[in-house]
C-alpha cells in the first residue's frame, strides 16, 4: 500500500468515524424525546470513496398495530366517558334517588293512603310522590340532551383537529418527499410525519400506505382517502340545540359520510367512532328507555269510563299537555321530558283540583269516577285497583331489550342495570385495548427508541476508530517527513 492511499483511507475513515459520532450525540440528544426515532449513521461506497448515511430506525409493522390499538383505546374511552356521564343520571339508589326507588316511593305513598282513604296528609304525601317521579323523567331527559350536546361539540373538536393535524401533515411529507429527492437527510420530517400520524389515529382509524420516494398516503380504517397528495376536507356542521327528537349531523370526508347510518364507508374506531356513538346509540337509546318507563306510568294511572267500555282510557294522576288519550308502545319520543303530574289532584295547583279524585278517580269527568257516593270518604277500591297496577306485569317495547312483559319498578331497574352493565363492559374493553396499546408501544419502542447506555458504548468504540486514523495520519505524516529528509 502506498503512502498516498493509506493517507486517503486514514483521512476517509476520520470522517466517516466524526460524522457517526455526531449522529450518536444525536440520538443521545434526542434519547428523552418520545417522537425521535433513532438515527443510523451507515457506511456506503460510491465511486470508489465511502461516505456516510443516515438512516432511521423504524418498524411499519409495529406502527400499524400501534396506531390500531391507540383507535380502539380512543373509541372506547370517549364511550365510558358519555355511559359514566349517562350513569350519573340513573340517580343514587341509596339516597333512593332513581327511577326505580321513585317507583317504591310512590307505590309505598299509594298503599299508605289507601290504607286511610279519608287522610289528607297521606293523599299530599302521594302527591310528592308522583310529582317528584315525574321531575325525575324531565331532569333525566334534560340530562341525556345535554349529554348529546357535548358530544356534538367535542366532535366538532375533533373534526377541527383532524383538519388541522392533516394540514401539517402535508407540510411534513412535502418536507420528506422534496429532501428525498435531493438525497438530503429527512429523518426529522419523518420523525414529525410519524408523530402526526400516531395523534391522527387518536381521533379516527388510519390506514398508512407507503409509496416512491418516501411519500405517504392516508386512509381511514374503512377505506376512504385522508390524504393523497394533499390532505382531504374532513367536515361537520355542529348542531347547537338538542331535543330527543334532534338527529345530530354525520361527518363527511371529501364529501363521502363516514358516519351514521346512512354512511356507505363508516368510521370503525378512534375517538370521532366512540363519540358519535354516544350521541346517536347510546343516550338515544336510553331515552327511549325513559320514554317508555313514562308511558307505563301514564297507562298504570289511567281511569277507565265507568259505564262504556267502548270509550278510551284516558291519562289519570299522570299526563302531558295536550293528551287526548293513552299512548300506546312504543312511546314517542321524549315523551319523559313531558310528563307532569294532573293538576286536578293538587289543590294548591287548581282551583278544580282535590285530593279525592287520587281515591275516587274523576279527572277525567264523572263518567270516569270509581266512587258511586261522592260522600263516602272511606272508599279505597281505586286507590288498591292502582296498587295492583303498579306490581302489574305489563307490555314495553321489547326492541329495548329490557324484557317486553316486566312490572314498572323491574323494567326501571332493568333499564338503570342496562346503564351500569354498558359502562362496565366499556371500561373493560378501554382496560383491555390500553394494555394492548401499552404492549404495542413497547414493541415499537424497542424497535425505535434510544438505548443511551449502547449509544455510549457506540461512542467509545467510535472514539477508538477516530483516534487510530488519527495515529495514522500523524504516522503517515512522519513518515513522509523522513522520506523528504532523505532526499534532501
Amino acid at each position: 500500500m502506498s503512502l498516498s492511499v493509506a493517507y486517503n483511507t486514514a483521512r476517509s475513515s476520520l470522517l466517516a468515524s466524526q460524522s457517526q459520532m455526531a449522529t450518536v450525540s444525536r440520538n443521545i440528544t434526542g434519547a428523552s424525546d418520545p417522537s425521535y426515532s433513532r438515527k443510523i449513521a451507515a457506511l456506503v461506497t460510491q465511486g470508489g470513496a465511502a461516505r456516510v448515511v443516515t438512516l432511521r430506525a423504524s418498524d411499519a409493522a409495529l406502527l400499524s398495530k400501534m396506531l390500531e390499538t391507540t383507535s380502539d383505546a380512543a373509541t372506547q374511552k370517549a364511550l365510558l366517558e358519555g355511559l359514566e356521564k349517562l350513569s350519573q343520571t340513573v340517580g343514587d339508589t341509596e339516597l333512593d334517588e332513581s327511577l326505580a326507588a321513585r317507583i317504591g316511593a310512590l307505590d309505598s305513598a299509594l298503599k299508605q293512603y289507601a290504607n286511610a282513604p279519608d287522610n289528607s296528609q297521606y293523599a299530599r304525601a302521594f302527591v310528592t310522590a308522583a310529582t317528584n317521579m315525574a321531575s325525575s323523567l324531565n331532569q333525566a331527559t334534560s340530562a341525556v340532551q345535554a349529554i348529546r350536546l357535548e358530544a356534538d361539540g367535542k366532535i366538532a373538536d375533533s373534526v377541527a383537529r383532524i383538519n388541522d393535524l392533516l394540514a401539517k401533515f402535508e407540510k411534513a411529507n412535502q418536507q420528506v418527499v422534496s429532501g428525498s429527492a435531493l438525497g438530503a437527510d429527512v429523518t426529522d420530517a419523518m420523525d414529525t410525519r410519524d408523530n402526526l400520524i400516531a395523534q391522527l389515529s387518536e381521533e379516527i382509524g388510519v390506514t398508512v400506505v407507503p409509496r416512491a420516494g418516501n411519500d405517504i398516503a392516508l386512509y381511514t380504517d374503512s377505506g376512504v382517502p385522508l390524504f393523497d397528495k394533499t390532505a382531504r376536507q374532513v367536515k361537520f356542521d355542529q348542531t347547537n340545540v338538542y331535543a330527543p327528537g334532534t338527529t345530530g349531523k354525520a361527518v363527511y370526508i371529501d364529501g363521502i359520510q363516514v358516519t351514521g347510518a346512512e354512511a356507505l364507508m363508516p368510521l370503525n374506531s378512534g375517538n370521532l367512532v366512540g363519540l358519535v356513538a354516544v350521541r346517536d346509540d347510546v343516550a338515544v337509546t336510553y331515552q327511549r328507555q325513559l320514554d317508555e318507563l313514562a308511558r307505563g306510568l301514564i297507562e298504570t294511572f289511567a281511569e277507565k269510563h265507568q259505564t262504556d267500555a267502548s270509550k278510551p282510557d284516558l291519562p289519570g294522576v299522570f299526563t302531558v299537555a295536550g293528551a287526548t288519550s293513552v299512548p300506546a308502545p312504543p312511546a314517542t319520543t321524549g315523551l319523559a321530558g313531558l310528563i307532569r303530574v294532573t293538576d286536578e289532584i293538587d289543590p294548591t295547583k287548581s282551583a278544580t283540583g282535590t285530593f279525592a279524585n287520587i281515591r275516587d278517580g274523576g279527572i277525567n269527568g264523572a263518567a270516569y269516577r270509581y266512587n258511586p257516593d261522592p260522600d263516602n270518604a272511606a272508599f279505597s277500591g281505586r286507590l288498591y285497583g292502582l296498587v295492583g297496577e303498579i306490581s302489574k306485569e305489563r307490555t314495553f317495547d321489547k326492541t329495548l331489550g329490557l324484557g317486553e312483559t316486566v312490572s314498572l319498578r323491574e323494567f326501571a331497574q332493568g333499564s338503570a342495570s342496562w346503564v351500569e352493565s354498558s359502562r362496565q363492559s366499556a371500561d373493560q374493553s378501554l382496560n383491555y385495548r390500553n394494555t394492548l396499546l401499552g404492549h404495542a408501544s413497547e414493541a415499537l419502542s424497542n424497535a425505535t427508541d434510544v438505548n443511551e447506555d449502547d449509544e455510549t458504548a457506540l461512542m467509545l468504540q467510535l472514539e477508538k476508530s477516530y483516534s487510530a486514523s488519527a495515529k495514522l495520519i500523524s504516522v503517515i505524516d512522519q513518515m513522509i517527513k523522513t522520506l523528504l529528509n532523505a532526499v534532501g
